[in-house]
């Protein structure tokens, strides 16, 4: 039950090309965002959808699947954690983060329709 208590698990469509940058150490990290989408339907009756936007980060063997594999528009499923995190932008306003850390990419559907992985 330890799993539990800060796991997230989300299908969406990758939003933008993810930013791979290679750390000094030789260690790769990846940040994209993720959308993911709900339907529901409205007072009169007509389908309304609801697109929730999510920053995901990786580490490691992740960011390298996600750099290969993992494109715009690419329908993945990600398993991870919330991170929470602060930092002063170029003004000196004190900005908040929350964002998913990845620990398993799960890639689904195809990448510009093309069935092949690229």
């Amino acid at each position: 039950m330890s799993t539990l208590k800060n796991h997230v698990q989300l299908i969406g469509n990758v939003g933008q090309e993810p930013q791979i940058t290679n750390l000094e150490s030789g260690k790769k990290v990846a940040r994209f965002s993720l959308a993911t989408n709900e339907y529901y339907k409205g007072a009169k009756g007509e389908k309304v959808q609801n697109t929730e936007w999510h920053t995901i980060v990786a580490w490691g063997k992740t960011a390298e699947i996600i750099e290969k594999y993992a494109g715009k528009g690419k329908e993945i499923g990600v398993t991870g954690k919330l991170k929470s995190r602060s930092y002063e932008d170029k003004d000196g306003i004190k900005r908040y983060v929350t964002e998913v850390e990845a620990n398993e990419i799960l890639l689904l559907g195809t990448k510009n329709g093309n069935n092949s992985a690229d």
